[in-house]
């Protein structure tokens, strides 16, 4: 293979690159033009094939997070917390000052496990005895901290706490956090 001067690839490259560029060019301005699209069908979905929930808003679920926060500062304790809405998404996560590096996913996860069961993560610990397969569901995590939040006896949303030297005060922190709603 024959070697190629400098000047020989300093040209080549700057071909390239100009190629390059008018083809970028290219597909920008393309992109640039409106295509004509249908109006979409007008249709009216009726009630029997919907259904509406509620949700804790943003401004809520940092209330929930803080008021967590706040009873274990009191308590000495350092933790994360996590707040989810009915379907296991995260609304808020906070990792306390100095909280250890575990407690941001164990706070997640409980507080998972407790919406997706409408119940307190300490007493589902319970449960495990009658059905110890609940512990293999993904994404969950069955120690106490996790406390639902509920409106109408339904889950809306669950806080979880983790980070604490026992399971009954992360709960008892969770608990904070879910009583802050109310006031």
């Amino acid at each position: 293979m024959k070697k190629l001067s400098t000047r020989t690839r300093v040209v080549t490259g700057a071909v390239a690159v100009a190629a390059v560029g008018a083809s970028v060019v290219g597909a920008v301005s393309a992109s640039a033009e409106t295509p004509q699209v249908a109006p979409a069908a007008a249709s009216d979905v009726q009630n029997k094939n919907t259904f509406e929930t509620s949700h804790l808003t943003v401004e809520a679920a940092t209330k929930a997070a803080q008021a967590s926060l706040d009873a274990a500062a009191r308590a000495g304790q350092k933790i994360s917390v996590a707040v989810v809405d009915r379907n296991g998404n995260v609304i808020v996560e906070l990792r306390g000052d100095g909280a250890g590096p575990q407690s941001f996913e164990s706070a997640q996860r409980k507080a998972y496990t407790a919406v997706s069961w409408n119940a307190p993560t300490s007493e589902l610990v319970k449960r495990l005895a009658q059905a110890p397969n609940l512990k293999d569901i993904p994404g969950t995590l069955f120690l106490g901290g996790g406390a639902p939040v509920q409106l109408k006896g339904a889950p809306i949303a669950a806080v979880g706490v983790a980070g604490a030297p026992s399971a009954d005060q992360d709960e008892q922190f969770a608990q904070a956090g879910v009583a802050a709603l109310s006031k």
